[in-house]
């Protein structure tokens, strides 16, 4: 049976974080039977779980409700469909993950789970799996950055000089700026967008390169996204704490994740011991990203099998870049036969 959105039952299931923080977990099944646990699906900054489902033919949730999953996709404190805060990823890190994986193992009645986790959802997830914080999750494939944030040249001077000056008007940043203003500030980060970025004439898709990376656009390929997507992201992208962004700016100069905030539960350097997880770890890079480079993963990876080789993989994707990987138009065919043959592996 071909699994299709029209065949998915979706619950919407609140929970609290281990700070007491509102988060949620959408579970989607379908009525073939999940025979092969559940497995987590964690998004990135400023964006959804919806994210997973697209309005594309084919969605990875579709391709692991086929293929037997249980699937959960986690609302974490960076997402847009909750009340907004100033988050940190260590935050993250050590009250939400835990308590996520801890309801879906009681909720599904597992011992262990799978996760799929994307950029400041995969940093997050990785930094708390590493630090042993989630012992029940036994593989992980990340996609774009996880312990090693390397970004272009031209991000790297965003965040290291505009960012002082954007928090001085603002706490957050924006890509919904595009077609909501919240004062003079948000109007003339929109002018100068528009002025700046003319490669397609969808305000939100401009908006999102400015705020995340460089090129034009930087998080996906035009030539791999349908027009249905492609208006779809226009309400996929919101508010962003400048915190985050200081937080990735220290990581981006140490050369690895530094944890902001108290959080001795953490390592202060994630990279001077072995990583404290018995998962295996699947690193995912789209070629072509633009936001975080693919020596990120590349990284990330070396630094894995440098305290247990043999064991982790690596897949360098190209003619992707960063989020096309779950919604382009020919992700069910490129990148989701990638992820669904690791998690059965």
């Amino acid at each position: 049976m071909t699994v299709t959105r029209a065949e998915h039952h979706t619950e919407v299931i609140p929970f609290l974080a281990r700070d007491d923080t509102p988060l949620s977990l959408v579970h989607v099944s379908s009525p073939l039977s999940p025979g092969k646990g559940p497995v987590l699906l964690v998004h990135g900054s400023g964006v959804r779980a919806e994210l997973f489902r697209p309005p594309v033919p084919t969605t990875l949730v579709d391709v692991l409700l086929e293929d037997g999953w249980d699937v959960w996709m986690l609302n974490w404190r960076a997402s847009i469909d909750l009340d907004p805060l100033s988050w940190t990823l260590g935050d993250a890190a050590v009250y939400d993950h835990p308590a996520a994986v801890e309801h879906v193992l009681r909720a599904a009645g597992a011992a262990t789970l799978k996760a799929v986790i994307h950029c400041q959802g995969s940093t997050s997830f990785a930094m708390s799996a590493a630090a042993g914080l989630l012992p029940q999750v036994d593989t992980i494939i990340s996609n774009a950055v996880s312990l090693h944030p390397v970004v272009p040249a031209f991000s790297r001077l965003k965040i290291d000089y505009l960012t002082p000056v954007v928090k001085l008007f603002t706490p957050y940043l924006s890509p919904s700026w595009a077609y909501k203003s919240e004062g003079y500030f948000t109007r003339l980060i929109r002018f100068l967008v528009k002025a700046g970025h003319h490669e397609c004439n969808n305000t939100v898709c401009k908006m999102v390169s400015f705020t995340y990376g460089s090129g034009r656009p930087a998080l996906w390929s035009h030539e791999n996204l349908d027009d249905a997507t492609h208006e779809w992201l226009k309400g996929e992208f919101a508010e962003v704490p400048v915190s985050f962004f200081e937080e990735m700016g220290r990581s981006i100069k140490a050369g690895h994740m530094v944890a902001a905030g108290n959080h001795p539960e953490l390592p202060e350097n994630f990279v001077a011991q072995a990583p404290r997880t018995d998962a295996r770890f699947v690193f995912l890079a789209g070629m072509d990203n633009l936001c975080f480079l693919p020596e990120s993963q590349e990284r990330t990876f070396e630094f894995f099998q440098a305290h247990r080789p043999g064991k982790d993989s690596l897949h360098l994707i190209p003619g992707y870049g960063h989020l096309d990987v779950f919604f382009g138009a020919r992700a069910w065919r490129d990148t989701f036969p990638i992820i669904v043959q690791e998690l059965n592996s």
